[in-house]
């Protein structure tokens, strides 16, 4: 008899237990969508006009800044509050476009647990981050693949393929030419891209809060410093991507080097001769139709680790100006510079160089945009909020933590407003940003 009692008990205990978590992902999953009860999405899309993004038949600039994390930390309650934390923070900066991941691929918290098989939980994470995106007015620049192996990166789908025994090489850059993990990626493209969001009812294709897709964050292949695998590789998926979704701008998400089909000149500002045979070829890879605007990434400390703050100062006002020279002169596009960044780990660092620096290429961009050029804006690498130590990658940093930073930031978001909507309404609009 008191072993059949101990039995109930413990029974009774596990069934209390399960009912504790029950009603409290219950609970959870109410709170969101009372949260989200007032959520208006975006009404339009902006589009790229030739080297300007437009909404509304006005030109749109972008003052942004990534935050990579929001999806995975979107997963759980508890650390649920700093997506709305950093969002309402880019909002109190007059920021207007977040740059983040669409992809975990076989990791923890992994949005695609192997090919074609999805973990809902994540899922409706990353519907929540949309949808929270939308009630503060931020759009989304969504990026959907790794080339570097964090969140699972290019080098799972090999190793999904490999394990399959169907892939062709257990080289990283077979993604670019397997047609078996081609495949992968477009199922897993299409997943995403006609996703209805749980929260809102809109599918990804159809909600205007997302800005743009990305390819790839960071694409190189290595193997051929030709760039024709690559170069074949963004022309199908594009053009793939184009058959699902003609709503979203499309972007490649280049770090910005020139490669061999580039004249002498362009090659002289890449960062050093061996940034040439990387696989990628900025004009090329963005000359294509499908591709609606070109990104660029700044990183003079990981590029030009043993110049000093000199030289790079002067790399960073050559890359920027010849890269939005392409895009008034040759692509005939907008330009993003979609990551930038300054390490407080290189040697000799002190905040007035990231000061510096932001302003060079803060600067740089308005005067482009003055003249209505290419040079459309800028995301800093990248924000956080308080308790993410384990995210802080020496380039990341929490606004107000920094005030010289967090006013330049807002300074910036204003100029690029003022160019949009004029003095008079921007102080309208923008009346606790732009005083």
């Amino acid at each position: 008899m008191a072993v059949s009692n101990g039995f109930f008990y413990h029974i009774l205990a596990f069934t209390s237990c399960v009912a504790f978590i029950y009603l409290s992902f219950r609970d959870f999953k109410d709170d969101f969508k009372s949260h989200f009860l007032d959520y208006k999405p975006q009404s339009k899309f902006v589009e790229a006009n030739g080297t300007q993004f437009v909404l509304d038949g006005k030109p749109f600039y972008v003052n942004g800044w990534n935050s990579y994390w929001l999806m995975d930390q979107a997963v759980d309650e508890s650390t649920w509050p700093r997506v709305n934390t950093i969002f309402r923070t880019g909002t109190q900066m007059g920021l207007t476009v977040c740059r983040t991941w669409a992809f975990n691929d076989g990791t923890y918290n992994a949005l695609q647990i192997s090919p074609g098989r999805f973990d809902e939980r994540v899922f409706q994470a990353l519907d929540r981050v949309i949808a929270e995106a939308g009630r503060h007015g931020i759009r989304l620049i969504l990026s959907l693949a790794n080339n570097l192996d964090a969140y699972g990166g290019k080098s799972q789908y090999v190793k999904w393929a490999w394990e399959e025994g169907i892939g062709l090489s257990s080289s990283n850059d077979s993604f670019f030419f397997d047609p078996s993990i081609k495949s992968y990626f477009k199922s897993y493209v299409k997943t995403v891209l006609t996703r209805r969001n749980h929260m809102t009812g809109v599918r990804y294709k159809d909600d205007p809060t997302i800005f743009a897709w990305e390819l790839m964050n960071e694409p190189r292949c290595t193997s051929d410093s030709t760039g024709r695998t690559l170069q074949n590789w963004i022309e199908e998926i594009s053009k793939y991507i184009k058959s699902i979704d003609r709503n979203h701008l499309l972007t490649v998400g280049l770090e910005g080097f020139y490669g061999p089909t580039s004249p002498p000149e362009k090659l002289n500002i890449n960062p050093g001769e061996w940034f040439s045979m990387l696989g990628a070829d900025f004009i090329r890879n963005n000359k294509i139709p499908t591709i609606d605007f070109a990104s660029v990434h700044v990183y003079p400390d990981s590029w030009l680790a043993l110049a000093d703050i000199t030289e790079k100062e002067n790399f960073v006002s050559k890359w920027v100006k010849s890269h939005i020279e392409d895009g008034d002169n040759i692509l005939k596009k907008p330009v993003l510079f979609t990551e930038f960044g300054l390490s407080s780990n290189a040697n000799g660092f002190d905040h007035s160089h990231r000061l510096l620096f932001y302003k060079s290429i803060f600067d740089t961009i308005y005067e482009s945009a003055k003249k209505n050029g290419a040079g459309s804006g800028a995301f800093v690498w990248q924000l956080i909020v308080e308790g993410m130590e384990v995210f802080h990658d020496s380039f990341a940093f929490i606004p107000e933590s920094i005030p010289s930073l967090h006013s330049l930031l807002k300074e910036q978001s204003c100029r690029l407003a003022t160019l949009r909507y004029g003095s008079n309404l921007v102080r309208q609009i923008f009346k606790n940003v732009c005083e």
